[in-house]
């Protein structure tokens, strides 16, 4: 598999405002731990290659334990995640699915017990963001990097 396009050569104003957002979420009081987690849930659904193996280097990198990272695309299913993190998953699988339907009361309700709207705003503009990721580098096949000895394609 080759990449398509060089997205970063032939748009690079536009993707230093992708990345500016991005720098700016980050920055914006989430804690870390959490911002890189949802960002590989989203980028879990959406089948970004690219975007899991970033965010799961960078989980690991800043902290996390390789149980928790390895388990995100489970989170229902392990006792490892808080129930704030858990909002946040949940939050973040309606929000990348959002062409399944509205966004319910319920659901809104059920995130808004674990966040302030300040967090709210900046949970859903993370999750916005790592979707607009997804959506560059997934059509553009964007290729992770590939650590040496691991590669098993022929």
């Amino acid at each position: 598999m080759q990449q398509r396009l060089d997205y970063w050569k032939t748009e690079p104003a536009l993707l230093k405002i992708v990345l500016e957002l991005d720098t700016a979420v980050k920055q914006s009081g989430l804690d870390i731990g959490l911002v890189h987690l949802v960002k590989l849930r989203a980028s879990q659904i959406n089948g970004c290659a690219y975007c899991v193996d970033m965010h799961s280097r960078e989980a690991r990198r800043d902290g996390e334990s390789e149980q928790r990272v390895q388990l995100v695309s489970a989170w229902r299913e392990s006792p490892l995640f808080s129930p704030r993190e858990r909002a946040a998953f949940e939050w973040t699988e309606r929000l990348t699915r959002i062409a399944d339907g509205p966004v319910e009361d319920e659901q809104y309700e059920a995130v808004s017990r674990h966040f302030s709207k300040s967090e709210l705003v900046k949970l859903t503009v993370l999750i916005g963001v790592i979707n607009i990721w997804n959506r560059i580098a997934i059509p553009f096949r964007t290729i992770h990097p590939v650590v040496d000895g691991e590669s098993r394609a022929a």
